[in-house]
């Protein structure tokens, strides 16, 4: 069985490596020449952490990963701990640990496992056609590949969406811009073992420590689309919207690199039942577009690509049988995943400043028991528990 797979994102090579343990043939086309990772850093949770070790990348993956054992809330303009907890009673209950990892790091790794012989770049996929017996892919540079089946990883901007629903989608902005990037730990700013956000007006801070004593940090803040704000702005940008905030937060603006640090106005797409139409299936973003609010986008991405190899090697009654059988089983787990970075986007975010102050006023209560039965409840819906 051959197998064509379009996007060599995260998603995309985690499929290639699923499929190929599974005895598919896989090949990889990627639009751009060379990867260039989209944001800093990505945190995996359990759920995600799992599938790697199922892919057999569990010594590579814990030399990656940052020692994340703490999560901690903190007052914006005083610096006040609003709550902290240990990560521990998450990690005893699901049985892995959350890792953030350096995006690019984590894509190298990737495509270490998958063979770079495997993936031809410069092969931005325009559209794709039924065969009798197969699908056939066409390229922007007029090359075509013919395979058994098409996996369409190609990210939120997919091609290959359209075709599989039949109609076009539109990217919802999710009203706030995230600036990220990685900056080397300095305790003085936060402990290097621990998720630190500070909150307050809408907006937020984060760091979340990786590899090689470096903390991944984003900026949320609520603004229109479409502003006129690149890298030459960033400094000033962040130093205008954060004005007021704890000495913590002036340090990091002042340490961060504008050359290295990203902005990404975010959005997500509303969720929809068809995954697959014959032998072509989504993945990844190109399935199930986003918010980063709940730190599941590349997670579920990587449960597709699983469940998508586990269902094709234990089924034979197909691959569009299959196929379908992966569709069941991903839609209403994406849909739940969409929706729920959604709501906690819209809190997180001050779209109800009233909801966004009562929350505020909760982590001065929070335990931790119900931050982590949420998190708890989100990884155990994975395929691997």
């Amino acid at each position: 069985m051959k197998a064509i797979i379009t996007g060599g994102g995260i998603g995309g090579l985690t499929a290639a490596i699923a499929l190929r343990q599974c005895g598919i043939e896989t090949r990889v086309y990627e639009a751009v020449k060379e990867i260039k990772p989209v944001g800093a850093a990505i945190s995996l949770w359990p759920n995600g952490v799992k599938c790697l070790n199922w892919l057999g990348m569990k010594t590579e993956l814990r030399a990656l990963g940052g020692a994340m054992e703490y999560m901690s809330y903190r007052d914006h303009q005083h610096n006040h701990t609003m709550t902290r907890f240990s990560l521990d009673p998450l990690v005893n209950s699901v049985g892995e640990r959350p890792y953030p990892v350096a995006r690019a790091e984590l894509q190298e790794m990737l495509l270490n496992a998958c063979g770079r012989d495997s993936v031809q770049f410069g092969k931005r996929v325009i559209g794709v056609e039924s065969l009798n017996d197969g699908v056939r892919a066409h390229f922007e540079d007029g090359d075509i590949a013919e395979a058994d089946l098409l996996i369409a990883a190609d990210g939120t901007h997919s091609a290959l969406r359209p075709w599989v629903l039949g109609r076009d989608t539109e990217r919802r902005y999710a009203g706030y811009v995230n600036w990220n990037g990685l900056v080397s730990i300095d305790e003085a700013i936060a402990p290097a073992n621990q998720w630190t956000t500070w909150v307050g007006e809408g907006k937020r801070v984060s760091l979340m420590p990786v590899s090689r004593g470096r903390f991944y940090f984003f900026f949320d803040v609520p603004l229109p689309k479409g502003l006129a704000e690149d890298r030459t702005t960033v400094r000033a940008d962040l130093q205008r919207y954060f004005q007021g905030w704890a000495e913590p937060v002036q340090t990091l603006i002042a340490r961060l690199d504008p050359q290295t640090t990203n902005r990404i106005e975010i959005h997500d797409i509303d969720p929809f039942d068809t995954l697959v139409r014959g032998r072509v299936a989504l993945l990844g973003d190109a399935g199930h577009s986003t918010t980063p609010d709940i730190g599941q986008g590349g997670c579920a991405a990587m449960e597709d690509a699983v469940v998508l190899a586990m269902t094709l090697q234990s089924h034979s009654l197909g691959i569009e049988d299959a196929l379908l059988r992966y569709q069941a089983r991903r839609a209403a787990r994406v849909e739940d995943l969409v929706l729920k970075a959604r709501r906690r986007c819209d809190v997180t975010h001050g779209v109800d400043m009233q909801q966004t102050r009562a929350w505020y006023d909760e982590l001065y209560q929070e335990t931790g028991e119900r931050v982590l039965a949420g998190m708890r409840e989100t990884i155990v819906g994975g395929p691997l528990g």
